[in-house]
Formats: structure tokens, sequence, C-alpha cells
């Protein structure tokens, strides 16, 4: 099949980091914008955004993440560290042969991003946040907030369900395309669970998230041939690189504690769905930004929408972020 115009304009390139290497694809001309994208996906969540940005006149790069899909994938879990993400994006920029960068996530991808221009605000000039707000390191160990989120019957957290290497592992890996298929769907503005329905978030006693998927269609923004390019990816990879970014939390605790209650200063911006566990569960840290991110030029809650931001919305993403990118200093 022939490809499309845009899909021709796009340039995959393999770029050195402290790993070994990234993946990443390229469009445009002009100041850098590097796209980070969440858990379970791949470069490929900003397939929307690319275009529009190179279009706006900006060199938009989007990366897979270390442990995903090109990218390489280190053995060990503690190689997954917030710190070491941070260093494969400065690494990024500097192959590029850039001195700095915007930087854009969404979900593990925007902590990633917050992280990126709180750690190297040398690096990354600004921040947008997608889905998931900005909260500053520091508070209780991850692991014991955790643990303390089991509702009724006492189901375990989705987080705590991922943190021993292999049990997820063993859920997902028999049907990636499946699993994926399901677990986007729950997430999504057309097909999460309703009101009383804990969703995937948790699982039973001894259950799986699985079982909490809704049954049906895929969601409106993911058609067959999408649901293809995320499943042959973890299919020939597996899940144990994205799941390890989960497994470093209590780590990440340590190794930011010198960071412990610092604001994000640089120019940022927030977009959420409305409907999105993320912001609801987060809804404090959202009404903290005045004083965690004093850079904010805005939040956007956007009715209707769920966990996928840029993929369910993308025409008013790319609105809000290319408006915010023309806004920024030089």
């Amino acid at each position: 099949m022939p490809q499309s115009t845009t899909a021709a304009q796009r340039t995959h390139r393999l770029v050195p980091s402290p790993a070994g290497r990234v993946h990443l694809v390229e469009q445009g001309t002009g100041p850098l914008v590097l796209l980070v994208h969440g858990f379970p996906e791949s470069w490929y969540s900003w397939r929307h955004q690319l275009p529009a940005l190179a279009a706006a006149g900006y060199r938009a790069v989007a990366v897979d993440v270390r442990g995903y899909g090109r990218s390489s994938r280190p053995a060990d879990v503690a190689a997954y560290r917030m710190l070491d993400l941070v260093e494969d994006n400065a690494a990024v920029v500097r192959a590029l042969g850039e001195e700095s960068a915007v930087v854009v996530g969404h979900d593990w991808g925007a902590t990633i991003a917050a992280h990126s221009a709180l750690v190297r605000p040398d690096v990354f000039r600004a921040a947008a946040l997608l889905g998931v707000p900005y909260t500053p390191p520091g508070g209780p160990r991850p692991s014991e907030v955790f643990a303390g989120m089991g509702g009724e019957g006492r189901d375990e957290f989705y987080v705590s369900y991922f943190q021993e290497p292999g049990r997820a592992e063993a859920e997902i890996e028999p049907d990636v395309r499946g699993w994926l298929a399901g677990f986007y769907a729950a997430l999504s503005a057309d097909a999460m669970p309703g009101p009383g329905d804990p969703g995937p978030h948790f699982t039973g006693p001894g259950g799986t998230l699985r079982e909490r998927f809704p049954a049906g269609a895929l969601p409106g923004w993911l058609d067959e041939a999408g649901l293809d390019v995320y499943a042959g990816e973890f299919e020939r990879t597996g899940l144990t690189g994205a799941l390890n970014r989960y497994r470093n939390m209590d780590r990440d605790w340590e190794d930011l504690a010198r960071f412990a209650g610092a604001p994000l200063t640089v120019p940022s911006l927030f977009i959420g769905g409305a409907l999105d566990a993320s912001t609801t569960w987060l809804a404090d840290a959202i009404k903290a930004f005045p004083d965690t991110l004093p850079g904010l030029s805005g939040t956007h809650l956007l009715d209707g929408c769920g966990h996928w931001v840029q993929q369910e919305r993308p025409a008013e993403v790319n609105r809000l972020l290319t408006d915010w990118l023309a806004a920024l200093p030089a």
C-alpha cells in the first residue's frame, strides 16, 4: 500500500543514548519540540501532532521511550529510573544538533517531560503536560501510598499489580492485541466503565486487570490498523521494558529527594481529559498549579475526553499546542 503524504514526510532515525539508542520519528524544520509518549504506547501516539507541528514551523520529534519499540531495552529493572529517562531526552537533543527543546509529554511521558525540565532546565526550556498533572517530588514513599489504595474487598491498585516482574506480563503477553484493545477502550471517553465500576485501575483479589475491561468495539479514536501498529510493536518487544517504568517509583523518590517540593518554573501548559481518572484523582494537584507551575500559561480540561487526549481530540490539542508554542519566548 502506498504511503500517505504525511507518512512519507516522516523520517525514522536511531540516535545514540546512554542505554545505546533511541528511535525517533521526525517531521518539519524549526525550533525543536520533543514528544514523549506514555504507557502502553509508542511514537505513534503523536501521529496527529507531527504534521500539525511541522506545518506550524517546528521540528517535531516523537521518540520511543527506553524499553519501547526500536529504542534500547536494558535488562536491568533499575535502568528505567526517571533520571535515566531524562538523560535519554537530553541525549536526543544533542544528537539532533540542538542546544534546547520544548518537551511535550502524555501520561508517563508527561511526568518524564516535567522532570526533564525540572532536572535539566538548561536543555528543556518549556514543558507541556498532557493527561497527568505535575506533582513535585517528595511526600510519602510511593509504594506505601499505592499499597493503601485498594477498595472494597481489598482490590489491588494497578501500580502495585505491576511491581512484580513477570506478573503483569503473564496476563498481557498471551494476547497482546486483545489486551491493548481492552485497555485503550477502558480509559477512553466513549467506552470507559460507568459510575461505580472500578474499571481497569484495580484488580480483584487474585484477579487480572483484563477482567474489568469493557467488552465491545474499539474506541472511536483507534481503528484496526492503528491497533495493529501498537500490537505489532509489543508483540515483538514484550511489555517488560514498558512495565519497568512502574518498578522504579521508589528509586525515583530516592533519586529526586534533592528536588522535594520543587516547583517547575519553566513556561508550561496542561491539557487533560475531564473524564480521565488522572485529572479527577489528581484534582488537588491541578488546584496547586499556581504554586507548583508558576510558569503555567493555561490549564485546559477537555469536556467529554478520556485519557488518550491527543488521540481522542487531536484538532483541539494541536491548536492548544501551536498557540502556546507561538507565544513562548524565542
